[in-house]
């Protein structure tokens, strides 16, 4: 297929440009181990998906948010969530109490994983119906972000104090849930905002689906 091979091109460029950010962020870091915490889910995942391209390619906006979380994660790891220098900038623009840049990574966990599980989910016919549809997306893109926070809990136990710049609470009590809550709102933006276009793109690029597209949405 023609467009199976553009985006093939365009998915080794990203990854190749992904490459050379994890490269800088990983040489100019304050603290290594941090920043390899951080980045472990980027190095698994992008070599995933130049692997299964071809077998299973995926939409193109689902390509671009992954690429774009992957940056929001090697940047975080860099500096650390609570010292990205941008998150200072909004933290002063907005008067709040602290840098906010972690509670973007977090909404990207929200809205990246619901829309994989919605694409994975539709092309493999294993929800039928808007609604329903919706509501499982949301829930595995929540299971997800608890399970993170468990692993961050994991990290503070096995490395203590050390554990601080990887968990980016800067002394909030909450942090846990409210991290929680912006994944929420993630995979709600995807559910109630990205959902037509991705729609869209799945009834272009993978036709032999839409039929059960189409049930779906008149349901």
């Amino acid at each position: 297929m023609t467009w199976v091979r553009m985006h093939s091109q365009a998915l080794k460029g990203g990854a190749l440009l992904l490459l050379l950010i994890l490269i800088y962020t990983g040489i100019f870091t304050a603290d290594r181990i941090t920043w390899l915490m951080e980045v472990t889910p980027v190095v698994i995942i992008v070599p995933l998906l130049l692997a299964t391209q071809q077998r299973y390619p995926l939409t193109p906006l689902l390509y671009l948010l992954i690429f774009l979380h992957a940056i929001i994660l090697m940047v975080g790891g860099m500096y650390t969530y609570a010292k990205v220098p941008i998150g200072f900038d909004v933290q002063e623009m907005f008067d709040l109490s602290r840098n906010p840049y972690d509670k973007l990574g977090h909404f990207f966990q929200g809205l990246v994983p619901a829309l994989a599980a919605r694409e994975i989910l539709l092309r493999g016919g294993y929800v039928n119906g808007r609604k329903m549809t919706g509501f499982v997306v949301c829930c595995i893109a929540l299971a997800i972000s608890a399970t993170y926070e468990l692993i961050e809990w994991w990290a503070a136990l096995a490395m203590g104090q050390g554990a601080d710049d990887f968990l980016g609470t800067q002394g909030d009590q909450w942090d846990t849930q409210s991290d929680m809550f912006c994944a929420l709102l993630g995979s709600l933006t995807t559910v109630l905002i990205l959902g037509r276009y991705h729609q869209r793109q799945l009834e272009r690029y993978f036709p032999l689906a839409v039929p059960a597209f189409d049930r779906s949405a008149q349901k």
